[in-house]
């Protein structure tokens, strides 16, 4: 077999999913494989200690359960929140409204999105405010509306924002008041506890959040997302809803295990430091050029900019893969948990000759 070209082996900006597995969850994974016989789906020694860790890290006892990705996390961890007649509350740009193939709806049998506004200044980064949530919440009252049942917070935003705990605070305690759920999709949550150095327990279930979906792919796993339950009464029969969607592994110590690694000794919390290091280095590297207008400094580990058309095509034509689409036209950069300050300089030394 040949050996891969020096293209293939190139990092690229369009998304952290991008990345291989890192070390210690490689290491982890194969530990999993010499383990010898192992009982399947979930009765594993893997699965049990990395949930044990998991419990650790948020400092309670919670209800972890892993599925292959974030769509079944995000779909099945909002199915157990609502009934067919009922309503979620998020921005225009949340994942669930807009990358999940209508997921959410599916397994929830019909509950409906409800978008806030799309043109105040939250929504232009991407957050929610608590009166967005309260503005949708008592818009209607009658039989004829799906009633608001949940809140949904991406955290980070899909913009590259980050909600402070403060903020998380204010959303969650207009939704006790209203008797309303709150979830939250942390597909990059690792990336959002770095950028605001505080305890993950802080910003979720001290905070008020009920169900958190801990994304690791985007993390450095190969495969796996963690459904993380505080309110344990939501929780109830999600082991069936994993089973009937075809999230239930056999083999689930190949999902679990590599969350040790993650784990100890807090590697996805240095991994997700890495990532945003690497934003913030390609965002001072490229935020000056003629012609670039970088819409924000970077908070987690995405830069967004607008670049000239010419200088996009140019990019692709020089072999760089990054996305165009949500920022209004922009290119989103995403660095991940090994982009090297080499990708970064390349890629902002290509930029200014594009420009150029």
């Amino acid at each position: 077999m040949s050996s891969p070209t020096v293209a293939a082996l190139r990092q690229h900006f369009a998304s952290d999913n991008y990345a291989g597995m890192c070390p210690e969850a490689t290491h982890w994974f194969l530990e999993a494989n010499n383990s010898g016989h192992q009982p399947g789906y979930g009765e594993d020694i893997w699965t049990q200690r990395s949930t044990d860790m998991l419990r650790e890290l948020f400092q309670t006892e919670c209800d972890v359960y892993f599925v292959f990705n974030g769509t079944a996390a995000n779909s099945l961890a909002l199915a157990s929140m609502c009934q067919s007649y009922h309503s979620v509350i998020c921005t225009p740009v949340a994942h669930v409204e807009t990358d999940e193939c209508g997921g959410p709806e599916f397994f929830s049998n019909g509950s409906k999105l409800l978008t806030a506004e799309a043109e105040s200044p939250a929504a232009r980064l991407g957050k929610l405010t608590p009166e967005a949530v309260e503005q949708l919440v008592t818009k209607r009252s009658d039989i004829h509306y799906p009633k608001p049942k949940v809140v949904s917070l991406t955290q980070a935003t899909e913009l590259g924002t980050v909600y402070t705990v403060d903020e998380v605070r204010a959303i969650t305690e207009v939704a006790r008041r209203q008797r309303l759920k709150v979830h939250m999709d942390g597909a990059r949550f690792a990336n959002a506890v770095a950028s605001l150095g505080c305890h993950p327990s802080e910003v979720t279930w001290r905070a008020g959040v009920d169900v958190l979906c801990f994304g690791g792919t985007k993390n450095g796993l190969p495969i796996g997302e963690a459904v993380v339950f505080f309110d344990h009464a939501l929780s109830e029969d999600f082991a069936y809803r994993v089973k009937q969607a075809g999230q239930l592994a056999s083999k689930m110590r190949f999902i679990s295990a590599p969350w040790v690694g993650l784990l100890e000794n807090d590697v996805w919390l240095r991994n997700a430091r890495h990532a945003n290091a690497m934003a913030q280095r390609l965002y001072q590297a490229v935020r000056e050029l003629p012609g670039v207008t970088v819409l924000q400094a970077p908070q987690a580990n995405a830069v967004f900019a607008q670049l000239p058309k010419a200088a996009t095509e140019s990019l692709y034509a020089r072999g760089w893969k990054f996305y165009q689409f949500i920022a209004g036209g922009g290119c989103r950069l995403m660095c991940a948990w090994d982009t090297t300050p080499e990708a970064v300089d390349q890629f902002a030394a290509d930029l200014k000759a594009s420009l150029a």
